[in-house]
């Protein structure tokens, strides 16, 4: 994390004794929000609102600047702003709504911004205020300043799958990984070559509404024999599991230069003349 004031992570008591800041805009990304709204919160629906888009093979590209700006500056969120983001809480990849759009915020150069841990539900069961509905901002003018080496692209993978050397992580389950399931946004099944296995389920508990803190995410990454030297790249179909694994590697452990391939899988497998490994 750039900014060591901040941290990445912030539970509901820290979120509990801000309320009412106006240097702090919690932002809820819900698909669907219910059950209401931590007070002051805006919304923007993580699958509908536009953090996300196709581009060619890839189903969960990073937007172009322009059109970040607009989305963020509608929300009447401003550069200065300290952006808390709130998912629902039901798992680890639900947490994701939140850490995709977290590393967006980071490769835009927007480093004053959180995770809620827990997210909705570590809300709730912390007695969090609730109101029925969000909050409305007046739009504001947004500029990005954009942070590329947080994003890995296809050429750099695919010269990290030709050298051998770069780390590659695989965020999805075991079975997708040895091919032996498929998502619909892959063409086909398998993984990219020299990559390893760390099912991001491990990285957050649902029951105790927390992310792994830096050592388990450390000795998980051990076990599952990823080194975390060597600018490491995490993946999965879209990149939104990957934004798991990145913020858990990057933000809450602190391994640094690891970075998110958000074409994954869909980018990757769509021309069949790249090479897909699978398990024996």
């Amino acid at each position: 994390m750039t900014d060591t004031s901040l941290p990445p992570l912030v539970d509901a008591a820290w979120l509990k004794n801000r309320l009412g800041n106006s240097a702090i805009v919690v932002l809820d990304v819900r698909t669907p929000p219910t059950g209401g709204f931590v007070p002051g919160s805006v919304h923007s629906d993580y699958a509908t609102a536009g953090w996300r888009t196709t581009v060619g093979g890839g189903a969960g590209m990073l937007p172009e600047p322009a059109v970040l700006e607009g989305l963020i500056g509608g929300l009447g969120i401003r550069n200065g702003d300290h952006v808390v983001l709130v998912a629902a809480g039901a798992n680890a990849s639900d947490m994701g709504n939140a850490t995709r759009v977290y590393w967006t915020f980071k490769t835009l150069g927007h480093d004053a911004v959180s995770v809620l841990d827990g997210g909705f539900a570590g809300w709730i069961a912390a007695g969090g205020p609730v109101k029925p509905l969000p909050a409305d901002r007046k739009p504001v003018a947004y500029t990005a300043h954009p942070r590329p080496g947080l994003r890995a692209t296809l050429e750099e993978v695919g010269a990290a799958v030709a050298a051998g050397t770069t780390p590659l992580h695989d965020a999805r389950s075991a079975e997708q990984f040895a091919g032996k399931a498929k998502s619909p946004q892959a063409r086909a099944a398998g993984t990219i070559p020299g990559a390893v296995n760390l099912d991001i389920a491990a990285l957050f508990s649902a029951d105790e509404h927390r992310f792994a803190p830096a050592d388990t995410v450390k000795a998980l990454a051990a076990q599952a024999g990823l080194p975390l030297a060597d600018q490491p790249i995490t993946f999965c179909n879209t990149g939104h599991l990957a934004s798991v694994s990145w913020f858990a590697l990057s933000e809450v452990a602190g391994v640094p230069g690891v970075r998110l391939y958000d074409g994954s899988m869909s980018e990757w497998s769509a021309d069949p003349a790249r090479p897909l490994q699978s398990a024996e």
